[in-house]
């Protein structure tokens, strides 16, 4: 029995329904509130990026940034990760699966992964809580001595990291595959979480999914993976068995967090989201609104190619 099948027997999902609500909350988030974003000088290297046609290579300058404040009332109203949480269970939870992800990543794991600090995040359907476990991870990451995150909202249809952290969407990912004059500088947002940068998703296109594929994102995940190994970049992506775009990214990273909604998801649903990762390295399993714990990891399949 594989890791994703003990994840089901445990979870006794096998005769029931899924949901459409995103996270462990309803989608109606209430009092979304907006920070305008203040000028500060940062000790820190910002990131600055200049992009020619054919030499993808992110250079970085010493410069003013600004800081996008993160509306923490919303996150704690929601159900996510705080600053107030570092001793909680949801915390400690967080901890555990973040841990083999990060060993990987780091060289410290069973393989040696290519790309093994860029991790996808996603889910069989809707509403089983990809994005709210994409986001506590980016969080609880971000504590780490010596890491930078990047979280990335690649649910380029549906993009929501902007509005649960209550910020304002600006230009973002799919601006950027678009326009080879948009500099990776014009779309990374400083955060006041330290060592937390974010990527938006950007305006809507019709062709969101050959831009995912095209050239300039392969060259921009090749340089997030081997110019900055100490970073870990998080994609927030969309569930696998309703959109296009994730078996398009599924093939630019080198682990993915497969997120199961407890009691909800079918497990056929599970197991055909499952048969898509197959040529992934590393897949790992999280419960989600599991009523014992708020979230369960259950390890990892791996094998190499």
């Amino acid at each position: 029995m594989n890791i994703i099948e003990k994840a089901l027997e445990k979870a006794k999902i096998e005769n029931s329904v899924w949901d459409l609500d995103p996270i462990n909350q309803t989608d109606n988030l209430a009092d979304l509130t907006f920070h305008e974003e203040e000028s500060v000088s940062l000790v820190r290297d910002p990131e600055h990026v200049s992009i020619k046609a054919d030499k993808e290579k992110i250079v970085e300058k010493k410069s003013k940034s600004r800081i996008t404040r993160i509306n923490w009332e919303l996150l704690k109203k929601n159900g996510f990760l705080t600053r107030e949480d570092a001793h909680t269970q949801k915390a400690e939870e967080y901890r555990i699966i973040k841990r083999p992800l990060i060993d990987n990543a780091t060289g410290k794991g069973k393989k040696n992964v290519h790309k093994s600090n860029l991790i996808l995040v996603t889910s069989s359907l809707p509403g089983e809580g990809k994005t709210y476990s994409a986001i506590n991870l980016a969080i609880s990451t971000s504590t780490e001595m010596n890491k930078q995150v990047l979280l990335i909202d690649a649910d380029v249809a549906r993009p929501s990291i902007a509005r649960y952290l209550g910020i304002k969407e600006g230009v973002g990912l799919i601006d950027y595959l678009e326009n080879e004059q948009t500099d990776f500088s014009d779309i990374i947002m400083e955060t006041d979480i330290p060592n937390l940068r974010i990527i938006c998703a950007g305006k809507q296109h019709r062709h969101s999914t050959e831009l995912l594929a095209s050239n300039r994102m392969v060259q921009l995940s090749d340089e997030l993976s081997q110019r900055y190994p100490d970073r870990i970049v998080i994609f927030d992506t969309p569930p696998l068995l309703v959109a296009s775009q994730t078996h398009v990214l599924v093939n630019l990273v080198g682990q993915v967090v497969l997120v199961i909604e407890a009691e909800k998801t079918l497990r056929s649903s599970v197991m055909e989201a499952a048969e898509k990762l197959n040529r992934c390295e590393i897949v790992l399993a999280l419960l989600n609104k599991d009523k014992a714990s708020t979230n369960n990891v259950y390890g990892s399949r791996q094998h190499v190619h």
